[in-house]
């Protein structure tokens, strides 16, 4: 038998494209809505839930709406591949819609049951349809679980108590859609020739799309807030670090504070300023953002409140672990505390669980360690300090961990050796570009900022 290939003539085609306009409007419409909704994510470099599952809902639909499109029956040459697409991508549909409403907080109760379980049937379906083709007894289930999830929605919607403006807009739209909905799941197109279910699914959009935006706008205001708050925070504890070191006769100090978000755990301060004493401390408290820089105010007053024993660093560190102790929410502090007296050409170090101090004399880096435990562990925790001689010339640096802790893209640290080497070799500079060249070479050296980053350099000249 030879097949002869029946020509397809223009009125053909102008009868299917006259069926088509209205759903090939609308699928148009749909993919639209969902290409703006992900390009809108996409310009505020935030994944929004909200958006993106209505994106692909919409996305999803408008497709199925061109899929269905009669004009695709009379082409010469079906593509397989068109024609199980065509066949399956109704199963899928459903579940960026119940994505959406447990994103929206519409599923609360058993939301997540429910999310998994009709995802998995409908994946099962899609699959099946696409590699073996339409199945009768697939399509039956489909209408049967399309019919079931819509009443569970319209009952669970209708005797819900309504929570707030959105939850009775999509509400609306939902009892609107699913009309619809059951309308075509149950036969109507049998009683009334038209496909109605687009222009319930455009109503439904329409609804989804203004909470979407609303709690958009509303998360944006929030997110403005929040920023003013941690801006005010930011200067804020600025405001608590002290200015540049007093002009001395006898010390050079730079200070460098980075902190990895707009607030940060760090801390420093000169609780003497002199030409005759220098007294030095640096902090680091646990965690950051927030929490750490609310107690790094809270070391700040402890220290203050010692500044009577600044020329004793072992007993400032043991007065200020009785102040925090209890009172700092279960963070510790590290810190070390440097008193330099160009009098009597010595130095007093101690510390409480940070890292040592370094000494660059005569192009020779040494690591002066003095440790005791984290400020705010043990009450009554005392301390002990090293005292040593002072030599002009002598250069002192004091760091948090976020300097060696730096990480490159391999993973390996910065460390110590490395953080000794690039300290060596600043002995021709001043303390100010000390600081800056420390800092830098971290940088350049992590892949990503992810610890506060704070340093002191102090150059004694000798007593004047």
């Amino acid at each position: 038998m030879i097949l002869i290939e029946t020509p397809i003539t223009a009125s053909q085609v102008l009868r299917a494209f006259d069926h088509d306009a209205p759903f090939l409007f609308l699928g148009s419409a749909f993919i639209t809505v969902g290409i703006v909704s992900v390009g809108f994510c996409a310009l505020r470099r935030r994944f929004d839930p909200l958006l993106v599952w209505m994106a692909i809902f919409a996305g999803l639909y408008g497709m199925r709406l061109w899929q269905e499109a009669r004009i695709l029956d009379i082409a010469p040459q079906p593509s397989w591949f068109l024609d199980r697409l065509r066949s399956s991508v109704d199963y899928v549909i459903p579940i960026p819609a119940f994505f959406f409403f447990r994103a929206a907080g519409f599923l609360n109760r058993g939301g997540r049951a429910i999310v998994v379980g009709t995802s998995i049937l409908f994946l099962s379906m899609f699959a099946a349809t696409f590699l073996i083709g339409p199945l009768y007894w697939i399509h039956i289930i489909n209408n049967y679980l399309v019919i079931a999830v819509l009443v569970l929605l319209v009952v669970r919607s209708i005797g819900e108590k309504s929570r707030d403006r959105d939850f009775e807009v999509v509400r609306a739209g939902m009892l609107f859609f699913a009309a619809f909905a059951l309308w075509e799941n149950l036969g109507g197109r049998k009683l009334l020739p038209y496909y109605l279910e687009p222009y319930g699914f455009a109503g439904l959009l329409a609804c989804l799309g203004y909470v979407a935006a609303r709690r958009t706008l509303q998360r944006d205001v929030k997110l403005g807030e929040i920023q003013s708050e941690l801006e005010l925070a930011r200067r804020t504890q600025l405001s608590i670090l002290p200015g540049a070191f007093p002009a001395s006769n006898s010390f050079r100090v730079a200070a460098r504070y980075v902190p990895m978000t707009s607030v940060a755990g760090d801390l420093y301060d000169f609780l003497v300023a002199s030409d005759s004493e220098a007294g030095l401390l640096i902090a680091d408290v646990s965690g950051h953002g927030m929490p750490a820089a609310l107690i790094a105010s809270m070391v700040k007053m402890a220290a203050i409140s010692q500044r009577a024993r600044a020329a004793h660093p072992a007993q400032l560190l043991t007065g200020m672990n009785s102040a925090l102790c209890g009172n700092t929410q279960g963070q510790f502090v590290t810190a070390a505390y440097v008193h330099l007296d160009a009098d009597a050409h010595q130095l007093r170090y101690a510390a409480a669980g940070h890292p040592a101090m370094l000494m660059l004399r005569k192009n020779v880096v040494t690591e002066i360690a003095e440790n005791g435990l984290l400020l705010a562990a043990v009450d009554l925790e005392t301390y002990t300090e090293r005292s040593l001689p002072l030599e002009p010339g002598d250069r002192l640096l004091l760091y948090t961990d976020g300097l060696v802790e730096a990480r490159n893209a391999q993973g390996e640290l910065f460390g110590e050796e490395a953080l000794a080497a690039a300290f060596r070799a600043t002995a021709d500079l001043s303390a100010d570009q000390t600081a800056d060249r420390l800092i830098a070479q971290a940088q350049r050296w992590a892949k990503s900022q992810d610890d506060d980053l704070t340093v002191l350099v102090c150059d004694y000249l000798g007593a004047q």
